[in-house]
């Protein structure tokens, strides 16, 4: 894998969360970053101390007690996968009712990751009907269930409903993270934030873009098992084992992407790179009493129309269309006039949406006449729904035989 995928590990109350310590042991073997998240009831039978010295961050519990004032939703959106083991049939009856009663419930609520809930309880429970009908509903709605076994049951009983082999359990969630890294060998180049055209030695012309969704991008294309390189004007985080290429000028970018796409399988443009730069620098900073400055602007180079010239057979293009009016007329346009695959047409104008915000709203115009409208969301969930139209093109043998240059 190409970086740790985050695991949420909720331990619920039922005697069988002994058994949780070694799923946490053997997902940190297999190479997973484990965040383990305990209910109180958990805490009756085992002790925040174990899970947080053998998993990759310390145990959280409370929806308040912690420095991060909305854990649930950081958890939720950062996850790749949770992993519920043992899920009572009281945690069962909360997440299918919807109903978030602590960190755990609420952040299983707050996810789009897949999650795996492995039950365990008594034989009486498990066979009672709300607990099917709410298994049912679950399966329903895409979570995969790991079924308990039949065997020695607390108290001494015997019958079904004994937790699952932790090594079952880990064997199922890995095989759920494989589906989802669906860019496993593949090298995406992502450029991110917006260039700097220098007037002066201290002054710039730039925009407002923060960086936000091409780092959202990067990650979550590393998430998928991408080989990522994160080509970026910000010194935002990036995702763990991307290659991180800072540059400045529209120039510099122009030198990174084109080195780093030649043997790429996706380039995703997200930078606002500067349409034009002063045509001379002055060398000194510019002073105000010397009088108004004559700044002769030029264009600059086309990144993206470069990018298309020179793609290899079966490479994805992608590109961003930040407007303010006209938006999909204007991104239908340059859709066409770049000769790329996708334009994600982003009305930088509109609440909540575009530079700067947590939050985006895109619509992506294929080449072949498709349209997908992403409502508003976060940034991270939105560049997934990029990176699905990305592998879709991916994955349709009929690319290779008619993109590129031979």
């Amino acid at each position: 894998m190409s970086a740790e995928p985050r695991v949420v590990l909720g331990v619920t109350g039922g005697i069988a969360a002994y058994k949780a310590v070694e799923v946490c042991r053997r997902l940190v073997d297999g190479g997973a970053h484990v965040i383990p998240v305990l209910t109180d009831d958990a805490t009756r039978f085992v002790g925040e101390v174990t899970f947080s010295a053998l998993a990759s961050e310390p145990v959280q519990r409370s929806l308040w007690n912690e420095t991060d004032p909305i854990p649930h939703t950081k958890l939720g959106q950062s996850a790749e996968l949770f992993v519920i083991a043992p899920a009572t049939a009281n945690f069962l009856g909360c997440y299918a009712a919807g109903i978030s009663n602590g960190l755990l419930t609420a952040s299983v609520l707050a996810t789009r990751a897949p999650v795996v809930v492995c039950p365990a309880m008594h034989t009486e429970m498990w066979e009672h009907a709300a607990v099917q009908e709410n298994l049912e509903t679950l399966r329903r709605r895409g979570v995969v269930i790991v079924p308990p076994a039949g065997g020695r049951l607390a108290g001494g009983d015997i019958g079904m409903g004994r937790l699952a082999e932790p090594a079952e359990i880990v064997r199922t969630a890995f095989a759920v993270l494989a589906s989802r890294r669906d860019l496993a060998g593949r090298k995406v180049v992502v450029t991110a934030g917006g260039t700097r055209e220098p007037i002066d030695p201290v002054r710039y012309i730039s925009n407002r873009s923060s960086g936000k969704q091409g780092h959202a991008i990067a990650d979550a294309a590393s998430a998928r098992g991408a080989e990522v390189v994160l080509i970026t004007t910000t010194e935002r985080p990036t995702p763990p084992g991307a290659t991180v290429v800072r540059v400045e000028t529209a120039e510099s970018m122009e030198r990174a992407v084109l080195d780093q796409a030649a043997d790429a399988d996706v380039v995703v443009m997200t930078a606002a790179v500067a349409d034009f730069r002063p045509k001379v620098v002055a060398d000194k900073k510019l002073i105000k009493s010397d009088g108004l400055p004559e700044l002769v602007l030029e264009p600059t180079s086309d990144i993206l129309a470069s990018l298309a010239a020179r793609r290899k057979p079966g490479q994805v293009l992608v590109g961003f269309a930040a407007e303010t009016h006209d938006t999909l007329e204007r991104a239908a346009a340059k859709l066409v006039a770049k000769g790329v695959d996708l334009m994600v047409a982003n009305d930088v104008s509109a609440e909540g949406v575009g530079f700067e915000h947590e939050t985006n709203a895109v619509i992506l115009l294929g080449d072949d006449g498709s349209r997908r409208d992403v409502p508003l969301s976060s940034k991270r969930e939105v560049a997934d729904d990029v990176l699905d139209s990305v592998v879709d093109r991916l994955n349709d043998p009929s690319r290779a035989k008619t993109t590129g240059q031979t």
